[in-house]
């Protein structure tokens, strides 16, 4: 396993943050604020909430883990944006236990879906969470993905299983419930009522090439990302994504 430097972790992130900052940008200019409210299902330590925090929004992430919550709240300290990040416990079933129904500009679920026991029941609480106008930055594992490492690690029997499985498991030691292609991920946002906006692939290679090569050749990972950065709209390269990103935009409330 390449050792989780920061160049590295870049190449797992780069294509989404371009498309989360985008989005950023675009509600910002619609709603005439400069802050927008956002919410960060299944968020973690902040490896999406502080850079948004950082851009100035205001963040509330939802996470069932405390010690996520401790992460995230000494990473928001550091980064001097504590005052605009709350975190609080607890997940995407009861989201509305914790967080109030329709208040967010902006709902990020990130490696979230793949644990809930109906991803079309996850999609929809999250969905809720939005204002009209809103946008949902999704973000869930893709089936050709792990089709493709199972069999580049010789385990063959285990790819094919993923392949014919309906929720894209390779066998009991899995330890991903659900995996999705872009046409089922697509389904599952214009089926809660939103728009599909964009679809990315995510790590299309950047889990493929040995990190060896990446760590030691100049300039290779500037140029690795620069090819998943083009990869990553492609429709022929979402099918052996690792990850797959879905933009949802909420529709004007008029329009149902």
């Amino acid at each position: 396993m390449p050792d989780p430097t920061r160049p590295r972790a870049s190449l797992r992130t780069a294509v989404v943050w371009e498309v989360l900052k985008d989005a950023l940008d675009r509600r910002v200019k619609a709603t005439g604020r400069e802050s927008l409210d956002v919410l960060d299902t299944g968020g973690g330590s902040g490896n999406f909430a502080v850079p948004v925090a950082r851009l100035g929004h205001r963040v509330t992430v939802v996470d069932p883990s405390p010690n996520a919550l401790f992460a995230l709240e000494r990473r928001a300290a550091e980064a001097g944006v504590a005052d605009r990040v709350k975190g609080v416990q607890g997940d995407a079933l009861g989201l509305f236990d914790v967080v109030e129904r329709g208040g967010y500009d902006v709902v990020l679920c990130h490696g979230v879906l793949e644990y809930v026991d109906d991803p079309a029941d996850g999609v929809r609480n999250v969905v809720d969470a939005l204002r009209p106008e809103g946008v949902l930055s999704l973000l869930a594992a893709g089936l050709g993905g792990a089709v493709l490492a199972r069999a580049l690690a010789g385990h063959f029997k285990e790819a094919k299983q993923a392949l014919d499985d309906p929720d894209g498991r390779w066998g009991e030691g899995d330890p991903v419930p659900h995996r999705f292609t872009a046409d089922q991920l697509t389904a599952l946002v214009e089926g809660a009522g939103l728009r599909v906006g964009a679809v990315h692939g995510v790590r299309v290679f950047a889990d493929l090439v040995p990190g060896v090569l990446v760590d030691t050749e100049p300039g290779a990972v500037e140029a690795l990302l620069k090819l998943e950065a083009a990869a990553a709209e492609l429709p022929a390269f979402h099918s052996v994504a690792t990850q797959l990103h879905v933009l949802g935009e909420a529709q004007e409330a008029d329009e149902g």
